[in-house]
């Protein structure tokens, strides 16, 4: 099948204008893991199609309990896996990917093309050095971040709240540490957080 047939399909039940605006967007992710790899999954189906993405990691059997990844690809990337991952989706999507330290030193290397950024690691001390730097390369673009998502139970708990440029999903108060992770509340902080990104793009904003 050819990429406009296959748009057409694929796509056919999406709202009026949002593939033509989400096809033009590239999007940053930085994580691949249970935020990133769900984070992407979603925007590929919305029809998102140029990515960024950066992570140091490798896949785990601990991961797969709520990441997009799959027992036969243990031990590889995460980056790499998700990429293929991503392509079983949807086979006309750009994807560039960086298996190594998002640090400082190499945001802007990294992310500069990206239009709007998403923060999907793990530790703290990383989600405010992305966020940090982002807006001070890029004050006019947005960046989807996540914070308390473990545990089980009480969905309702997790929101979105805007901040200028910085969109922030979750709780803000469990800790993988003492509640654990499973899949249900890391998948709805990651569609919350895809949500996000498809209305920066669509409304220009939250």
């Amino acid at each position: 099948m050819e990429q406009y047939e296959f748009e057409q399909e694929f796509y056919s039940r999406n709202p009026d204008g949002v593939l033509e605006r989400l096809k033009k967007l590239t999007i940053g992710i930085a994580g691949a893991g249970g935020l990133g790899s769900n984070i992407a999954a979603s925007l590929v189906r919305a029809g998102v199609q140029k990515f960024i993405i950066a992570d140091f990691d490798r896949i785990e059997y601990s991961n797969l309990n709520r990441q997009f990844f799959f027992p036969d690809q243990v031990g590889q990337y995460k980056v790499d896996a998700l990429k293929e991952n991503l392509l079983r989706i949807n086979p006309f999507i750009k994807i560039k990917t960086f298996s190594g330290i998002v640090m400082p030193e190499n945001i802007k290397l990294l992310f500069n093309n990206a239009d709007i950024m998403v923060e999907a690691f793990d530790r703290a001390e990383m989600k405010a050095m992305i966020v940090h730097n982002w807006l001070a390369l890029h004050r006019d673009r947005y960046i989807v971040t996540a914070t308390g998502l473990a545990g089980f139970g009480n969905s309702n708990a997790i929101r979105v709240e805007s901040r200028g440029k910085v969109v922030i999903c979750g709780d803000r108060e469990s800790s993988p540490a003492t509640s654990g992770l499973t899949a249900p509340r890391v998948a709805i902080a990651a569609a919350m957080q895809a949500n996000a990104v498809i209305e920066i793009a669509m409304n220009g904003g939250l």
